[in-house]
């Protein structure tokens, strides 16, 4: 098969979209959407334990949190968070003060101070360990995975790998700014799925 030149872009890397989450000062949970992610080995002293990579670009609120408290959640969207999920990927936390005003059902985290999203079928308690700064608007974190919450389904056995994926339903994003199921069908642009919020 003949290849051509292609335009430099990631419309061929898609990243599943993660809410990552923290606690605002007052007490109230915040959440931020963010597809950056991917899992690596790392280092926490002397421990070899299971990473998370998280690049957040631009400057946000979410970023200023997890700056301040070093811990945060990642929640795995499924199509029942997208609309939700497209909401808070869409607008600015410091600019819209009643952003947080819709939430999903929060419960918090098992082994960290972090808030977790129920309706996501896998939560990450993540702890950081270093941040990386790598271009304007670009920062990298580096986590420790503490804790993993999984819908109780996945949790009776691991049963092959494909099945699972397909019931967790996790929805992707690359370069071309739009959604998508695992198996291709086409979720909308970024800014569309939030109108299917309920007023």
């Amino acid at each position: 098969m003949a290849k051509i030149r292609g335009k430099l872009g990631n419309d061929f890397c898609p990243q599943a979209l993660f809410l990552y989450g923290n606690y605002q000062e007052d007490g109230r949970p915040h959440f931020g959407l963010f597809c950056w992610a991917s899992y690596c080995s790392i280092l926490d002293g002397e421990e070899e334990c299971l990473g998370f990579m998280a690049c957040i670009g631009e400057e946000k609120l979410t970023k200023d949190l997890i700056r301040k408290q070093g811990v945060f959640s990642a929640n795995l969207v499924n199509q029942e968070l997208l609309p939700l999920a497209d909401y808070y990927g869409t607008v600015n936390g410091r600019e819209d003060p009643h952003k947080m005003d819709r939430l999903p059902t929060v419960e918090p985290g098992q082994v960290l101070r972090v808030p977790t999203i129920v309706e996501s079928p896998v939560s990450f308690e993540l702890k950081v360990l270093e941040e990386r700064h790598l271009a304007q608007g670009s920062d990298l974190f580096l986590c420790r995975v503490c804790n993993v919450m999984v819908e109780e389904a996945f949790a009776k056995g691991p049963g092959p790998f494909h099945p699972r994926l397909l019931q967790a339903a996790p929805i992707v994003t690359a370069g071309d700014a739009r959604y998508a199921t695992l198996d291709g069908r086409d979720l909308g642009g970024w800014g569309e799925a939030k109108a299917r919020l309920p007023e």
